[in-house]
């Protein structure tokens, strides 16, 4: 049987996905605020965490998986976020994930096309709240879900003896 605590860590995390994407696209698309390349890659884990979690709401059979791709999910999400602030603190280049999402700049047309689009460097901090980027934020966040996904597995791991 599922205990409650368990109940609660996976409601915690479901409910916190959900909150980040939303604040994300609200960021973007109603305070204007455009994210670089590595901010959109940052947003995938908690997507895909929302959908293991029905998942693993559907199909109650394989507990111990799902938690131990919510762990793998948010290790991944946890390594992204500290590659993206040691770009933007300058303690690392900016790779070719950070450049222009045209590659072909052959015809004439592509070209006026890319100089079109507004492309925001991954060093380049649009935002700040309380003096802290939204990958410091989000450092913070992943390590936390690391470390309640890490209990939902412990507890599934207990209920399997």
């Amino acid at each position: 049987m599922i205990s409650f605590k368990k109940q609660r860590y996976i409601q915690f995390i479901f409910i916190s996905s959900l909150a980040i994407l939303i604040a994300a696209f609200f960021i973007q698309y109603i305070l204007g605020y455009q994210p670089c390349n590595l901010c959109i890659i940052e947003r995938i884990p908690y997507s895909i965490a929302i959908t293991i979690l029905i998942l693993n709401h559907i199909f109650k059979k394989d507990q111990i998986f799902y938690s131990v791709l919510l762990i793998l999910i948010f290790s991944f999400s946890l390594i992204i976020s500290i590659y993206h602030l040691g770009i933007e603190q300058g303690l690392i280049n900016e790779s070719s994930v950070c450049g222009s999402n045209n590659a072909d700049l052959l015809t004439k047309e592509n070209i006026l096309k890319s100089l079109q689009e507004i492309n925001i460097s991954c060093k380049d901090v649009t935002l700040r709240i309380f003096g802290l980027s939204l990958t410091t934020y989000n450092i913070f966040i992943s390590l936390l879900m690391v470390i309640v996904s890490i209990k939902i597995y412990l507890i599934n791991n207990d209920n399997k003896k």
